[in-house]
């Protein structure tokens, strides 16, 4: 994808030295757009932890260099199974982390030492590039849904702004663009496949509370893209649906179990269940990296991650005079809760779209483009 003009991916490797790893931090969006240098595993650990580098497939890339970054130092087998186990503790819902940690380990373990740093390096970039085009091929399994909404004809409303016609509006929760990949994005990647090929489309981009990443993120790349879009409130999305606003939603997902339950950014749930209220298609993007076999219950086996109150109780933005500010806005005497994620039930989700294409948010329809899991 691209930024003004350039073309970016989320990770890449130093093209001078050929070892450091730069992100692009996205705490700093949409204010600024920095990009950070990490040449240590703590910095990347942190990079991961504080949300620099977020969104469950690109962590899973993030935290393989990681481990690039630590080999550096130390290659033996002790200090590399220590060193994957304290990258895998840095974010514990989202399965691509481990994913990417564990097909590291797998390999490495039968790499003597003195080879361990080459041959890291050469895995995490094919978990990178294999990464993208398993996005890429979500954004084309994906494209259909969008291109048989906009042959239906139009419900009630139009979007904010809009004139009234055919446009087909999408409403998208959290961040699953390219920012949260390598490239393309999951959820996103339909919506851009379907720019890219002419669709009048809009989006509906949820705020997303408490980090913001809809409304500094989403919307910050889907504006450096030109997709119309319009950011909403997170409560306003049930509006929407009932007025006949949104035609389909679809979001990205950090964990989805063997049977279809799909763990995403708090709100997801009440999104689904606002959808299913309306008849309106609810569908989960995801790379099959994203898929944990060997859970079945989300709700009763995912651990949701538990992260700092400061998150719900304080929020950074731009001020009048360009200058960027952390202010509270709860009570100084009010604690506060923040689970980072909710689990959607597989009743409630319309379907899944892989890199294989389309399933029924079931056992048997993951196990129908997955068979090697059988």
């Amino acid at each position: 994808m691209k930024i003004n003009g350039t073309a970016y991916r989320s990770v890449w490797v130093d093209t001078e030295d050929s070892w450091s790893v730069h992100i692009l931090d996205q705490t700093k969006l949409p204010w600024s757009l920095d990009v950070v240098r990490l040449v240590t595993r703590d910095q990347a650990a942190h990079a991961i932890s504080s949300m620099q580098a977020r969104g469950a497939p690109l962590i899973g890339a993030v935290a393989a260099y990681a481990l690039c970054l630590a080999l550096r130092n130390d290659a033996s087998t002790e200090a590399m199974e220590r060193d994957a186990e304290l990258i895998g503790a840095t974010r514990p819902t989202a399965v691509n982390l481990r994913w990417a940690l564990e097909r590291m380990l797998t390999r490495l373990r039968n790499t003597l030492p003195s080879e361990r740093v080459a041959v890291a390096y050469e895995e995490a970039a094919l978990i990178a590039d294999e990464d993208v085009a398993r996005n890429e091929a979500i954004g084309r399994h994906g494209l259909p849904l969008i291109q048989a909404a906009a042959r239906q004809p139009r419900c009630m409303g139009r979007p904010l702004g809009r004139p009234l016609g055919h446009a087909v509006n999408v409403l998208t929760h959290c961040n699953a663009g390219w920012l949260a990949t390598v490239d393309w994005g999951t959820a996103l990647a339909p919506i851009y496949a379907a720019f890219n090929a002419g669709i009048d489309l809009h989006v509906w981009v949820d705020e997303t509370r408490p980090r913001n990443q809809g409304a500094a993120l989403t919307a910050w790349e889907l504006g450096k893209h030109g997709v119309p879009h319009t950011v909403v409130a997170d409560n306003a999305g049930g509006h929407f649906m009932q007025h006949g606003m949104v035609d389909l939603v679809i979001v990205g997902a950090d964990r989805v179990t063997r049977t279809g339950d799909a763990a995403n950014k708090i709100g997801t749930y009440l999104k689904a269940l606002a959808a299913r209220d309306n008849d309106v298609p609810f569908w989960v993007a995801m790379p099959s990296s994203t898929i944990d076999w060997t859970v079945s219950d989300g709700v009763a086996e995912i651990p949701i991650e538990q992260r700092a109150a400061a998150e719900v109780t304080d929020m950074t933005g731009q001020m009048a005079d360009g200058t960027i500010a952390t202010m509270r806005v709860v009570a100084t005497d009010s604690r506060a809760a923040n689970p980072a994620f909710d689990v959607t039930p597989a009743r409630l989700v319309t379907g899944l779209i892989t890199e294989r294409g389309c399933c029924a948010a079931s056992a048997e329809g993951l196990l129908a483009l997955f068979p090697e899991r059988r």
